[in-house]
């Protein structure tokens, strides 16, 4: 079994990851953890780049533009910050009245979504840093996540302590939609063709159709689950995970379970596909951002393909051709 590529530095829990779109630098990979201290790394590698701080609290959620070259960051220190992501440097602290938990930079990159503790949705505008924010509708209850979709015109939350996914119309301020779950959503993603919302609520992980809002696939996972995300190239898989500490892999189509990757010492609370769907990443309450390269020798697969094998061989060969050779060294 080959090993994931393991991403040490957060001294907490690991709460939220995500990815920036692919850009002429490559693409990026944003951590968020109760250690208050948001990380930047290398998207393919895990790279370390840089550490954001500055925040007084746990950081519950983070986002990239898709530029990546800037940050966003929730925290229980009260405010979302928004980053230089190229130096590092704090560009603004939008304070709040209480816990941010959720942020998400719009597509056009010109507005900030926050929601939290005070169930108020709001709206920055990043052109205008010192201007009060929009304020959309009421929140039945604690904001969990917020997320941006058709053309940054509809929001989507969910909330820490009532089910169901509400979608509010920002021209309106109403809730224009509600998909209903029967617990409170804690992962929702809606994916970068626009198509699919990927909610994980309780054990269960849903696929919306972005556009009708129609329930199109509900699937009961091995045990209760945080987070889940779609493949986003293909479509064709997505992964979950949760409380048994493991990511588990499944087809998108019927739900049969292909790939299951052991390593994390503590639950998982975030699963996030790479934009090109080549790997994906956890993170867990044990600290670790894990990266999991697709195809390759630490998937579980029930078919594992000869290729692999082949190239675990040819690596087993070197090694044992290294150590001939620092044997004759020795004896020389």
């Amino acid at each position: 079994m080959g090993a994931p590529l393991v991403c040490h530095g957060h001294s907490r829990p690991v709460v939220d990851l995500a990815y920036s779109p692919v850009t002429p630098d490559g693409f990026f990979l944003i951590s968020a953890s109760k250690d208050s201290n948001p990380m930047l790394r290398n998207g393919e590698t895990g790279d370390w780049i840089g550490t954001f701080e500055g925040h007084k609290g746990a950081v519950w959620s983070c986002s990239l533009d898709k530029n990546a070259t800037r940050a966003a960051s929730a925290s229980a220190d009260f405010t979302a910050k928004i980053w230089n992501a190229l130096t590092g440097d704090e560009l603004h602290s939008f304070e709040h009245k209480h816990i941010v938990r959720a942020c998400a930079f719009s597509e056009d990159t010109h507005l900030l979504l926050t929601g939290g503790m005070e169930k108020i949705v709001r709206i920055f505008d990043l052109n205008r840093l010192d201007a009060p924010p929009k304020e959309i509708g009421n929140s039945p209850g604690l904001i969990r996540t917020v997320e941006w979709l058709h053309s940054d015109n509809t929001i989507l939350s969910s909330c820490t302590d009532t089910g169901d996914i509400r979608l509010w119309d920002i021209r309106s301020d109403k809730i224009v939609q509600t998909l209903e779950t029967k617990f409170p959503v804690t992962s929702a993603e809606v994916s970068r063709d626009g198509r699919y919302i990927t909610t994980a609520d309780g054990s269960s992980v849903k696929f919306w159709d972005a556009n009708n809002f129609g329930l199109l696939k509900s699937y009961d996972m091995p045990c209760n689950v945080e987070s889940a995300s779609l493949e986003p190239k293909h479509e064709n898989t997505f992964i979950a995970g949760g409380e048994d500490m493991w990511v588990h892999r499944f087809d998108f189509q019927t739900g049969e379970e292909i790939g299951c990757n052991k390593g994390h010492h503590g639950p998982v609370h975030c699963v996030r596909y790479a934009p090109g769907g080549e790997s994906y990443t956890s993170g867990s309450e044990d600290g670790t951002v894990r990266i999991w390269v697709v195809g390759s020798v630490n998937h579980e697969e029930s078919n594992p393909s000869g290729h692999v094998k082949l190239v675990a061989e040819e690596v087993v060969r070197k090694a044992e051709s290294l150590r001939i050779s620092e044997k004759t060294v020795e004896a020389k």
